[in-house]
């Protein structure tokens, strides 16, 4: 079973075909956010502590932290924001940059094994950036596009994949620490888009033997209730093989869907998981009756303070 651990310096994450799915919560990026970009750029990083907390304590068992501002220092803005959120919990962190510098600072502010985002098929960016996964010893996401874009032929994309997963290896990174990105297309413009990226992650999962992620909230861009088609993607991709996502802890529904599939799937022994997160509180009443039953007949409970 294909295994990557990442951690931060006291906690660590596995992602494997055996594992319970990995959700890497998606909202420290302030593309889209407007609000956001413009209170990190004027070092204001509140909404970053206030929406790191959320997410780990709403499931996220790995945040994603990019700081991909237009005209801001990104290098700086992404290691700020790293050591930040290092300090207010300890899951493990996905380092997310286009930029080399950025990825470079942020694995220079980072304490553990992170997990990079990302690493192309286009030669130029694996040259550059596979020596940093190596030197830092992090697992990277691999992205099914290479210099022609992104290819609608899913055995292309296979290819880039497994181009990149070689590429790694060459530079002595193991494909455990390879997780695949096989490219989620909108089901609104491409109606087979959802049919096709699961017909790769099987493949990517029984054939090239890595795990896989994927930005979920791609599948369902364009169309009305996003979430609820966000979390019919997430059950029937991680029955497919999906390992990971990153995506919205916050979408109660969403997360609740996750924790059914790992159920059906067996990858929550005894049902453990679902059962701590879904129990329903023991009424004061029903306590209370309880605790008279398993008092000897006649014994004062007052008798031992």
């Amino acid at each position: 079973m294909t295994r990557t651990v990442i951690c931060s310096a006291s906690r660590e994450v596995v992602i494997g075909f055996d594992q319970p799915f990995v959700i890497i919560g998606e909202r420290i990026n302030p593309t889209g956010r407007k609000l956001l970009a413009e209170e990190m750029r004027a070092g204001d990083f509140s909404r970053v502590e206030a929406d790191a907390l959320a997410q780990v304590a709403a499931g996220a068992q790995v945040l994603d932290v990019n700081a991909g501002i237009p005209l801001a220092d990104e290098p700086a803005l992404l290691a700020q924001a790293i050591r930040l959120i290092q300090s207010l919990t300890d899951v493990p962190l996905s380092i997310d940059s286009s930029v080399w510098e950025a990825l470079r600072a942020g694995l220079e502010a980072y304490d553990g094994k992170a997990l990079l985002n990302s690493v192309t098929g286009e030669e130029a960016r694996m040259e550059l950036i596979l020596p940093l996964v190596r030197k830092h010893g992090a697992a990277v996401v691999a992205i099914c596009n290479d210099d022609s874009g992104i290819s609608p032929d899913i055995n292309v994309r296979y290819d880039v994949a497994k181009k990149i997963v070689q590429r790694a290896a060459d530079h002595g990174i193991p494909a455990a620490d390879v997780v695949v990105d096989p490219l989620v297309m909108p089901v609104g413009a491409v109606s087979d888009a959802a049919v096709q990226v699961m017909q790769l992650i099987r493949r990517l999962h029984c054939e090239l033997k890595v795990n896989t992620t994927c930005g979920a909230s791609n599948v369902s861009f364009g169309l009305p209730n996003r979430r609820g088609m966000n979390a019919a993607f997430l059950s029937m991709a991680m029955g497919a093989g999906l390992t990971s996502a990153i995506t919205n802890p916050l979408e109660a529904d969403l997360v609740q869907a996750i924790r059914g599939a790992d159920v059906l799937l067996d990858h929550d022994p005894q049902c453990r998981r679902w059962i701590e997160a879904h129990r329903e509180p023991a009424e004061a009443g029903t306590q209370s009756r309880r605790s008279s039953r398993r008092r000897r007949p006649g014994s004062d409970p007052s008798a031992a303070a």
